[in-house]
């Protein structure tokens, strides 16, 4: 048995009997603070459990209805999946009730049934007005279809058949999603007595335990539970859709604000600038002009700033969808998709609403080229969003993927796993294009390195990695590849192209070394021979460099260098003539070679390894 949890909001202006239907419906009196029971309206938003069957759990949260009490409304409303906008028999459509109608459209909220309340109370004329003026309301609203219901909560008259009629259009609803991230945004904070801190709030998305480890965003408080409870009961588990109260230690009444969330993970980050899509009211009392403060309703959040347009300067009724951004005073936690009311500070009113299409905006110029930005922002799939991310950072972890995509784990690991993208290491993915395009700028880089340095032996790879842009993780990935499928090879630090061979050009480079050749074993001074071919410091350098790291050459003192074939003919000459052990004067006479160039000989042939200096002689190694 799969056990499905919903939340209902009842809405509508005051004292259309909301709190009194809730108590019909329930059995629970939901106007419970002192305020509330002595002006006889509802300021807080009450919550109830509906039993409709063993599967079903509903809360039912009694909203506000009078205007003061907005901002209430709809934090109350903020996470539902289903509303009854609760509409009197004896009064009709009001004010209030057309505010809250667009509040309902703006959150996003599909489901919607009419109730008509206290039908007792009028004659069957009146009743018939009463309706007529709720279908002209509906007539053009995405809830023109919606059920319309005839209760009178005091005699119960209706009470079955709209249980019925609940029950039947939540089964039509899909459930929320409790296998992801935990979200709770915080719409109550108050102290109890022995216990401590105590938050409210209506899960959203992903579950909690009291093993949860949880964080408190944006002050980033670590929060530990004590104790879960649902309606009044205790519970060792709340998922998405259900009205939760959490005993929580780490932070105190004080330190938690209505509109802060609880998180489980990093997958969430604070924002102060979103992306939106925005839907204006039929039309504004005065014009929203460019950078007019707004008051910005999200979850249970509240939180002032300014509205930036790119596409003009002030507004004051359109039917279309306005794509702009707002700026706001302080941090706030959202994801992409999550839906927000827009209200005007002063002069108070509902400005429209819509939803957010990047929590992780940036300041972007005024323009044409912002706005087609911004549609293709909003129109993007998952996986589009993750292609751009990859585009503009080459290289993300799993985690920074959700962070800044605003997409569910589960969704990103989805697309992930779709053959696009490859696992540079253990937390990092790229797009296998961007892996191909990096390899090919590495090989080019070589090729080109390879035609300006003929005679080095390859690019050390700390100077490639310095040399291309990119994340160093990336490059070293790329490199290993080019490695595995033999494109390029390894010498020590330095990289090639696989067919690389270093070699020397013909010209002034290859006289030089004709020269040292037959100069043998008696060479002169390097400097000599680079003023007799009168080249360049740094292609004599090249050509040095060359010559040692090949082994073609070697140093005979400081400066000068003396050609491999002459030390191997002189070494095998001199073995030839000595036994295992010789003196100075045995190799002068055989080399006849002054101590000019003997000494730094045999200091050579030490180095190579191939003799080893005892009590001024040589003994051979290798003979």
């Amino acid at each position: 048995m799969t056990e499905v949890y919903y939340t209902i909001g009842m809405a509508g202006h005051i004292d259309h009997g909301k709190t009194t239907l809730t108590r019909a419906l329930t059995g629970v009196d939901t106007d419970r603070l002192k305020e509330e029971k002595e002006r006889n309206i509802s300021i807080e938003p009450g919550f109830a459990p509906l039993v409709l069957n063993n599967e079903m759990h509903v809360s039912i949260v009694d909203v506000p209805g009078h205007e003061r009490f907005i901002r209430q409304m709809i934090a109350g409303v903020a996470g539902i999946d289903l509303v009854l906008l609760v509409i009197a028999a004896n009064e009709g459509v009001m004010p209030q009730t057309k505010e809250h109608l667009h509040i309902l459209k703006f959150l996003g909220i599909k489901k919607c049934m009419i109730v008509v309340s206290k039908i007792e109370r009028v004659e069957k004329e009146l009743l018939e007005l009463a309706v007529d003026e709720i279908n002209e309301l509906l007539a053009d609203t995405d809830y023109k279809d919606a059920p319309i219901l005839y209760i009178d909560s005091l005699s119960r008259n209706g009470i079955p058949e709209l249980k019925q009629a609940i029950q039947k259009e939540l089964k039509n609803l899909n459930q929320r999603n409790s296998h992801g991230s935990f979200r709770l945004p915080i719409d109550q904070a108050f102290t109890v007595q022995g216990h401590g801190t105590v938050v409210r709030g209506t899960v959203f998305e992903g579950s909690v335990t009291k093993d949860s480890p949880l964080t408190l965003l944006p002050s980033e408080k670590k929060i530990k539970i004590r104790q879960i409870q649902v309606h009044n009961q205790e519970t060792k588990q709340a998922q998405a859709g259900q009205r939760v109260a959490l005993n929580i230690t780490g932070a105190t009444k004080d330190e938690i604000r209505r509109g802060d969330v609880l998180v489980d993970s990093e997958n969430f980050q604070v924002t102060n600038m979103i992306d939106v899509s925005l839907q204006l009211v039929s039309s504004l009392s005065i014009p929203l002009k460019q950078r007019s403060p707004v008051k910005l309703h999200v979850g249970t959040t509240e939180a002032y700033g300014k509205i930036i347009f790119f596409d003009r300067n002030e507004v004051q009724e359109s039917t279309d969808e306005i794509l702009c951004q707002i700026r706001l005073d302080d941090e706030i936690v959202v994801r992409r998709g999550d839906r927000f009311i827009l209200r005007r500070p002063t002069p108070v009113e509902t400005l429209g609403g819509g939803w957010i299409t990047q929590p992780q905006a940036q300041k972007y110029r005024f323009g044409e080229e912002t706005i087609n930005m911004l549609k293709k922002q909003k129109e993007r799939s998952p996986s589009e969003i993750i292609d751009d991310l990859f585009q503009t950072h080459k290289l993300l972890s799993t985690l920074r993927l959700i962070q800044l995509s605003s997409l569910q784990e589960e969704e990103v690991k989805e697309i992930l796993s779709s053959g696009s993208y490859i696992k540079v290491n253990e937390k990092g993915y790229s797009l296998k294009r961007t892996v191909s395009e990096l390899s090919a700028t590495i090989l080019e880089r070589l090729i080109n390195y390879h035609k300006e340095f003929p005679l080095r032996i390859g690019m050390s790879k700390a100077e490639l990695l310095q040399e291309i842009k990119q994340d160093k993780n990336l490059i070293e990935y790329c490199i290993n590849v080019l490695l595995q499928n033999n494109a390029i090879k390894k010498d020590v630090q330095y990289l090639s192209v696989a067919t690389f061979y270093p070699s020397l050009p013909k010209g002034p480079l290859e006289n030089i070394v004709d020269s040292l050749l037959n100069d043998a074993i008696q060479p002169r001074k390097w400097g000599d021979y680079i003023k007799e071919a009168a080249i360049e410091n740094q292609a004599a350098n090249e050509l040095k460099a060359y010559l040692l790291i090949t082994n073609q050459a070697f140093l005979l003192g400081e400066d000068t260098l003396v050609h491999k074939n002459a030390v191997e003919k002189a070494v095998a000459k001199l073995q030839a003539q000595t036994n295992e052990r010789f003196s100075l004067s045995e190799a002068k006479e055989i080399l006849t070679l002054s101590r000019k160039y003997l000494i730094p000989f045999l200091e050579l042939l030490d180095e190579q390894q191939l003799t080893l200096r005892e009590e001024g002689n040589r003994v051979w190694i290798k003979k």
